[in-house]
């Protein structure tokens, strides 16, 4: 994890000082790497919320946040969900307000509040995110796209514009201008990715020209009367939708009806023969925020491997949708249609009779037979109920792949299925 200072000034008062800045005007940038994001036709990013309610809610020096600051973990081995974990146990000396990876952007505090992640001067001012460190061309082009429209979002909803050195800040820039902290991050990170992925360079210049971009499409203007390092004015359209981030690009469709069905039991299913027939995307197609990622960016030939897959989307057309990942621990999730993929062959019949359950064992009862393209999670337990109750069966499931049978079984007018192993046929 990031070797965070122990700056923290909980319960003591701190100068509203501001510090005088010797600014120069800057041309606007026009970095490849930016060009290479604008080519991608990535959709608008979605912020996902998952406020944690243990952090503190102290309020900014001016009661509302004044910029952003940008920070990166400095962990080359860690994921987005393990800095989370990590925050979460050892918020007493630092947390921000979110995380961004090449795919994700999660909100973990609440930015209405202050954070305490880049000294007490900037903390008293700033929304603050952590970058993860990503080990790939995509990945970090998709970082740099979702940070910068995490930080426009931000500046919106507050009623900022895009001002570098004063709404946009790194934690460098903080250890320059504002002081109380030390660190000079993202330089490092954002040098060394720039160089082994793209031959180029990428500065903080660089990222408040994307920030630029990405305001722009929110419905913000953009001016150089107020910011110091372009050149050029950018003024968007007057609408405010937020459309995807290719400025040639039109706005994201409506959001489209989705029915999601989250499975519990890490159920596995095989990638087809013919899968590249249909490419893969970020979220369900057809709903917000979902664009294509394309198999080429998930590295070579991926027929007849085995996939881990996690939730169902059925969409208002009948059309399912399955999220997938390549391993059972990967953080990285992707939604597939399901022609992609081929689950365990479940063959259903009527039936009828009624069993006694197995409670001699704690076994698990599921909604669905476990494995199957419905996916599964456990509803219940068979010492949930006594031995005697009463269980009638009123459809069965055989499964192939592994020669199982299973019952669908009606308990207190509820219905559970569960493998022939866990019940005992009546006579």
């Amino acid at each position: 994890m990031k070797k965070w200072q122990h700056w923290v000034a909980r319960g003591i008062a701190l100068t509203a000082g501001s510090v005088g800045l010797l600014l120069t005007a800057t041309p606007a940038s026009a970095n490849s790497i930016n060009d290479y994001i604008a080519n991608q036709n990535y959709g608008t990013p979605t912020i996902t919320k998952s406020i944690w309610s243990g952090f503190p809610k102290l309020a900014y020096r001016n009661g509302k946040p004044e910029g952003v600051v940008v920070h990166e973990t400095a962990n080359p081995n860690s994921t987005i969900y393990n800095e989370i974990a990590y925050m979460e146990r050892n918020y007493q000396n630092a947390f921000v307000h979110t995380f961004i990876d090449g795919s994700r952007i999660i909100n973990i505090a609440n930015p209405n509040y202050l954070s305490w992640g880049a000294g007490p001067i900037a903390n008293q001012r700033y929304v603050q995110f952590e970058q993860v460190e990503v080990h790939s061309k995509s990945a970090f082009a998709g970082e740099l796209n979702n940070g910068a429209y995490y930080t426009a979002y931000i500046l919106k909803q507050y009623g900022l514009t895009p001002k570098r050195y004063s709404t946009i800040l790194s934690h460098h820039d903080v250890s320059n201008n504002l002081g109380g902290t030390n660190h000079s991050d993202p330089d490092g990170y954002w040098s060394k990715n720039a160089s082994t992925y793209f031959g180029t360079s990428y500065t903080m210049t660089d990222f408040v020209a994307l920030v630029k971009t990405q305001y722009a499409k929110l419905g913000g203007t953009t001016s150089t009367t107020t910011d110091s390092s372009s050149s050029s004015s950018t003024t968007s359209s007057s609408s405010t939708t937020t459309g995807t981030s290719n400025a040639n690009h039109t706005a994201t469709p409506a959001k489209k009806a989705v029915t999601y069905n989250h499975g519990g039991n890490n159920e596995t299913a095989t990638l087809t023969n013919n899968y590249t027939k249909w490419t893969v995307y970020n979220h369900v197609k057809g709903t917000s925020g979902a664009y294509k990622i394309g198999w080429g960016r998930l590295s070579s030939d991926h027929r007849g491997a085995r996939v881990y897959v996690d939730s169902r989307g059925v969409k208002s057309g009948g059309t399912n949708w399955y999220r997938i990942r390549f391993s059972k621990n990967s953080s990285y999730k992707y939604w597939v249609y399901s022609k992609t993929l081929k689950f365990p062959s479940v063959t259903y019949s009527d039936d009828s009779g009624s069993v006694q359950l197995n409670t001699a064992s704690n076994l698990p009862l599921y909604n669905h037979v476990l494995n199957s393209k419905y996916l599964s999670k456990v509803t219940a337990h068979t010492q949930d109920f006594s031995a005697s109750t009463k269980a009638t069966i009123n459809k069965k499931g055989y499964k192939a792949s592994d020669g199982t049978t299973w019952y669908r079984l009606v308990i207190n007018g509820k219905p559970y299925w569960a493998p022939s192993t866990s019940v005992t046929l009546a006579d």
